[in-house]
């Protein structure tokens, strides 16, 4: 793997089909790449199951993102959510 890439949790919305799914988008601070995760709600409970606000992951698992508004938005909202929590903070 290569070094990790520090991802702010920018978004979380609930799946289209109904299936309990929500989709956590977490981002660079730049907003020009995402890191998408898929947890099913019931998943959510119990003290081993935190989400956390921040993440450490591989290069290779980041998507980017092309519209400049969503880009500018999660940089935005990365600004903000550092500012309030250190990386390891559950939310």
């Amino acid at each position: 793997m290569a070094d990790p890439v520090r991802v702010w949790l920018v978004e979380r919305t609930y799946s289209d089909d109904e299936q309990n799914i929500i989709i956590l988008t977490y981002a660079t601070p730049d907003g020009k790449r995402d890191f998408r995760k898929e947890r099913a709600l019931p998943s959510f409970s119990g003290p081993g199951r935190e989400t956390k606000v921040s993440l450490a992951v591989d290069p290779d698992n980041l998507g980017h993102v092309s519209d400049p508004e969503t880009r500018e938005a999660y940089a935005a909202e990365v600004e903000r959510v550092r500012e309030r929590h250190d990386p390891d903070d559950p939310v």
